[in-house]
């Protein structure tokens, strides 16, 4: 049970650098292009202090809305009592990365442009719902003994012993 309620508060493990990542930040983190409107992750990295976005938002996905010549505002959902609230804060761009979540979107969209393509030039109509993974196929297992035949079991009549 803490006590203490510092902004760093319990934080061993989160603003921690994993083993052999320390070390200074890469020039590409710098140089990394970042617009209005692209997703990004939050994580907070422990040997930058400053610009250093808070515990609560380590994690977190949001979409940029400013870029600063040194740092980036985010747009992040938050929880408070119950209710999600959009934050908008500033984060240094060391302490963002660019998120991997429309990457899926992205490919599937461009999959469904190359077959309604297709579909215009053959006149074939296509399907690009997505559908479930669909359950196997029935079959039967082979017997253990040679012969193939389905041996029928019955359980042994009851007998009181007593």
């Amino acid at each position: 049970m803490p006590h203490s309620f510092g902004t760093r508060a319990r934080t061993r493990h989160m603003f921690a650098k994993k083993f052999r990542q320390s070390g200074p930040v890469h020039l590409s983190q710098y140089l990394m292009h970042v617009k209005v409107g692209d997703y990004v992750d939050i994580f907070a990295n422990p040997s930058i202090h400053k610009g250093m976005p808070h515990k609560g938002y380590h994690g977190r996905t949001g979409i940029v809305f400013n870029v600063t010549k040194s740092a980036v505002g985010v747009r992040v959902n938050k929880l408070v009592n119950g209710r999600i609230i959009e934050k908008r804060i500033h984060v240094r761009i060391e302490h963002v990365r660019q998120s991997k979540c429309q990457k899926e979107i992205l490919a599937r969209k461009i999959s469904n442009e190359k077959a309604k393509d297709e579909a215009r030039k053959t006149g074939v109509k296509v399907n690009l719902k997505r559908t479930p993974k669909l359950p196997k196929a029935a079959y039967y297992l082979k017997a253990a003994g040679d012969d193939g035949e389905i041996t029928t079991i019955q359980p042994l009549p009851f007998s009181d012993l007593v």
